[in-house]
Parts: structure tokens; sequence; C-alpha cells
């Protein structure tokens, strides 16, 4: 098995330096790349990025599988259910992020960016070769069409941004300025980061209702050659791609064909793999990767396995309780279900208790909060909130540990303890409040995940000794997105991606225009003016110091609101391949991007 260890060394000098938070890069002319912080890392004369092979041969072909369905090949707007790697695959923005580094962007559409003194505002030029897919130029036009349209009638993702841009206007035949409304010097970094869209493709369409007869006509070095309704789709690289040449693409892009087949559960998509129908497969369950990989195709040397390391923060995965309605309004009942959860049971059960668990939102580093009270600066962001928050958060929050045994009778009092507090009671076996009203809850899941399934058996069957009602209703997944878009349960399988920049998207997942919005990250409906104060704080920080605080701040305030049971963190990617298919041995920072997109992979006969 291939394992990168030293990736991680590279990783840890790489954050330190761009994290150094120098003042705010000053751009007095157009460059060819922009950082959150000083100057980026490449030069303007660079070959190519530094975890690409720019000898990388083109080639080949990678195929995936997926779980559940699709309805559209349009990831821009809330309807439908796409293939989610379409939105990195199949468009391109401005400019073109680095893995390399925390937040740094270099030119892909537009060969310069400029800004203002302060970043009031930002200026692009495109480059008089950027192509879409069926050779027509990609104007400015396009441009300010993509921004007007994904802003006010695309997914809601894209809203933050529009709302905070002042003005949009066309500068020169091929210069595009974008003025903000507010003082926030990640938005022109945002900006360079919008696909852009062909307006010409949707006159006389209602793009917000597009469908799988909607093919999108893009820049990218992909586009998409096949669609079978739900089962697959296959993107095949363009020979005429406008872009092949420039340094920023030189050893990406490599293989002739991309495809994602759909399955109707992850048991099925396991035998397709090992049958050799798809070549790609990455596993995140510990134990099926020590124990079932192992398959003839494995022995005889044409699946390989790689453990592709990352030092970004874990994010957050578990299951999520929204809070906009009883009973996970209240923040006893939650920290009961936390309690009550045998992680340790269950990891044993499922993993074999290989994998640890995600200990708070921005763990496994250096943004991550420090046991015990908070001191220091991170002390002194929270103390002007310290009545409103959730016990914890200031004193220190850490997860309840059973002792591993079914029964996790420590844990169950303590969830009891907790449940009494909040006003319920055991009568004739059953937990109610003072209502008499049994305590009842429904766990939305989508269907043919098996692993959530069986994590939930074990976890409803605890619930039941305490007298809880605890369903589990599964649904296809154009329901799911729907009903988790609107919000539409009680508890649900949850996974939120965190960077080590946090910025302006910390508002979609925690912001309290979320409690109301549909559509938006914030699933558990929290309204917490103290998180919104430490995003600002993050957002203006002008030392290292004080955005490793309030990151850390903003961790605590997460962790002790109790809105998540976490699950497993990933330290590594483990992906299985075919032994043609080879990725670099230098690794970014972003090194489990490598596991789930093909960008710099490439195919070489062995």
């Amino acid at each position: 098995m291939r394992s990168l260890f030293f990736a991680r060394a590279l990783c840890a000098i790489a954050l330190v330096s761009s994290l150094s938070l120098l003042p705010v890069q000053v751009v007095a002319e157009p460059t060819h790349g922009i950082a959150m912080y000083g100057e980026p890392a490449l030069p303007p004369d660079f070959v190519s990025l530094p975890y690409a092979n720019p000898d990388a041969p083109k080639g080949g072909k990678i195929s995936f599988g997926e779980v559940g369905s699709f309805d559209s090949l349009n990831p821009h707007i809330r309807k439908g259910s796409v293939p989610w790697q379409l939105r990195s695959i199949a468009y391109e923005s401005l400019m073109g992020r680095s893995y390399g580094e925390p937040f740094a962007l270099y030119g892909l559409l537009a060969e310069s960016v400029e800004t203002g003194p302060n970043r009031e505002w930002v200026e692009f030029t495109l480059r008089p070769e950027a192509a879409f897919s069926d050779g027509s130029p990609v104007t400015v036009e396009d441009v300010i069409w993509s921004y007007e349209t994904l802003g006010t009638i695309g997914h809601p993702r894209y809203r933050g941004l529009w709302s905070k841009i002042a003005s949009i206007e066309a500068t020169g035949e091929r210069k595009v300025r974008i003025a903000f409304n507010e003082d926030n010097r990640e938005l022109a970094l945002i900006a360079g980061m919008r696909p852009i869209l062909k307006k010409a493709q949707w006159d006389g369409k209602d793009f917000a209702q597009s469908t799988l007869e909607d093919i999108p006509i893009a820049s990218s070095p992909y586009v998409i050659a096949e669609v079978d309704a739900g089962r697959s789709v296959t993107l095949r690289r363009n020979p005429e791609y406008w872009g092949k040449d420039l340094p920023f693409r030189r050893g990406t892009m490599n293989l002739d064909e991309i495809r994602m087949e759909y399955y109707g559960d992850s048991a099925v998509l396991f035998e397709a793999f090992k049958a050799g129908e798809l070549n790609m497969r990455r596993e995140n369950n510990a134990e099926k990767w020590a124990s079932q990989y192992d398959f003839p195709a494995v022995q005889r040397g044409d699946v390989v396995k790689s453990a592709i390391p990352h030092q970004r923060p874990t994010g957050m995965t578990g299951f999520v309780m929204n809070t906009r309605h009883a009973p996970f309004d209240d923040w006893r009942v939650r920290d009961a279900m936390i309690h009550a959860f045998n992680f340790e049971f269950v990891n044993d059960t499922l993993t074999g208790g290989r994998q640890p668990r995600i200990n708070s939102y921005f763990s496994n580093s250096i943004l991550g909060l420090k046991q015990g009270p908070a001191s220091g600066k991170v002390a002194e962001l929270l103390a002007p909130f310290k009545d409103d928050l959730l016990p914890g958060a200031i004193d220190g929050y850490e997860l309840p540990v059973s002792d591993g045994s079914a029964r996790n009778r420590k844990n169950i009092r303590a969830a009891m303890k907790l449940l009494q507090d909040a006003g319920y009671s055991v009568q004739d076996g059953k937990m109610v409040d003072g209502n008499g009203k049994q305590l009842s809850f429904s766990v939305l899941l989508s269907q043919g995940n098996q692993e959530n399934q069986a994590i939930m058996d074990i976890f409803t069957k605890a619930l039941e000794r305490l007298g809880i009602d605890a369903r589990i209703s599964t649904t296809d997944d154009a329901q799911y997105a729907e009903r988790t878009a609107s919000y539409d349960f009680d508890m649900t399988y949850y996974r939120i991606g965190l960077s080590l920049s946090p910025g302006n998207e910390q508002l979609l997942y925690w912001g309290s225009e979320g409690v109301d919005t549909p559509g938006r990250r914030n699933w558990m409906g929290m309204n917490v003016p103290a998180a919104e104060a430490m995003v600002d704080k993050i957002l203006g920080a002008g030392s290292q110091e004080d955005f490793i605080a309030a990151t850390r701040a903003l961790d605590r305030i997460l962790m002790s609101g109790r809105y998540f049971i976490p699950l497993y963190q990933w330290p590594y990617s483990n992906v299985a391949h075919a032994k043609e298919l080879t990725f670099p041995d230098t690794l970014p920072i972003y090194g489990d991007w490598i596991g789930f997109l093909p960008e710099v992979w490439w195919w070489e006969e062995k």
C-alpha cells in the first residue's frame, strides 16, 4: 500500500508559511495571482502547479461509483440531484485555486487580476484565447450575466457574494470590474471563483428549471459526452480545449475519459468495483479497508491501495439535529443524544475501532480548539458573550467517552439526567414531557447508505432503553435533497468540509440568515450572535494570532452548541484504484482532494 507520510511535513511547512498573515496584499497593477494574505507562493513565470506532473501523459480513463441517482446536469441551481463532480470538472472560473496553499488563486479564464488598495474592488482581464467548448469566445458579457444569474436565481450558495456586490461593469473589451459594498478582504478571491456560463445557451430558457436535456456548454477541458438518465454520466477530454498550454493546466486534466456510474446501494457498488466495472473507489470505512480489499485483483496487483494523507481540518461529519423545533430546540436534549450515542461501541462494531472520532470542527489543524478552559485571546473574544454561551464554551467541552460496552451505562445515566433537567420523565416505560407526550423524532436517511442505516439501528436501540421513540425514514436522492434544503427533518446525516482558510462561507454554515432561508448550509438552524461575531473577527484578522484565536473561539461555540453527533474523521483518503492510475508524489496541503477528484492523475501502463 502506497503511504505518503512525508507529505505531512510538507503540508505543515506550507501552512505555517502561508498563514504568516502579513498585511493584506496591495495590488498596484495587474498580476498573475492573488492570495488571501501576503503574496501567492508561485511566481508569474511558474511552469506548473507544484503538485502536478508537467510531463504526465494524456490518455486512459477513470470510472467512479456513486450511490443513488441524478436528474439534472446543472449544479448551480437548487432544483434536482446532480453528479457532484460536475461542479469542479465541467466548469471553469476566472481564477483557479492552488491546493498547495491555504487560499491562493491564479489566472485561468482571466490572464490577470487587479484590486484597489483595500480590495474595495477587483478587476479581471480575460484571456483573449478563452473559449467555450463550441469554439465561441468567453466574453465580458458572459461573465456579468453569470454573476447576476447565479446571484439572483442560482443556488443560494451564490447569493451571499451577490448581496455584497455594489456594481459589476465592463471596463474594457476584456475587462470586468466588481466593486463591493463592504470592507471584506476575501470577496476579491470569492469573486474569482464563480463559474462562468455561456449566456447564449440560456436565451429563451429558464435557467432555474434546467433538466437533463440541457447539456452545459462550458469552457472546461471536459465536455459531457454521454448521459444515461439516472445511471451514468461520461465526460471526455476536449482535444480543442483552449487552455491546454496554460501553466495552471500543465500536468492536469490528463485522462481522456471520466465516468460516473450510479448504483442502488454501496454493497452493489463495491461488487462492481471488485468485478472491474469501476477502476477507482474511495473507502471511508477503516475496517473494510483493512479486511475487504484483498480480492483477486488486489492480490494480482491490478488494483493498488493508496493512503493519501492531508492536513486540512476534519470539518464535521455526523448526525445533525434541527434546532428549529422540538425536541432539539433544547440543548439538554441534544446533549442527551450525544451521551446516548455509543461511539466507541459503534466504532468497534463497524470499523474494528480503527477510526478516530472527530473532536471538533477544526480538529486535525492548528485552527482547532485547545482542550480545557479558554485562555488568552480566545477567552477575550468569548468574554462579551459569556452570559449567552452554552456550558463548555468558555470552561471547556469534550465529547463523552463510553467504556465500549453495548450497555453504555454511565453515559445513559448522564443522558437520563439531562432529559430530566429538560422536563422529561419516564412513565410506563416511555420518556414523556410534562403533558405526557412521548419524546419522539425521526431520522432522515438517503436510500442505499448501508453504513448510516447500521449506525442508526444501534442508536435507536439505545434510545429505546430511554423510552424514546426514534424512527428511521429513508427516501430517494431527489426527495432527500429537497427535504434537507427546506429543513424538513429532525435529525439527518450531514458532512461539512472546512478549509485552512475559513472566511465568508462560514456565514452559510452558521449564519442566522440560514435559519429561515431555504438552501443554506445551516442545517442545524443555529442562531448564535457570538458565532457570527467570530466569523467577523476571522474576516478582519490582521495577524496570525488573531486569525487562529478567532477560529478557535468559533470552534468552541460550535462544539458546545451540541448540534452534531460527531462520527469518524479521515486523516487519510484511502483510495483503491487500477494500477495504471497514477498520482504525483508531491502532495498539496489538501491531499484528500486528490482522493476525490482526478485533476492531477494520469494513466501509465505498468
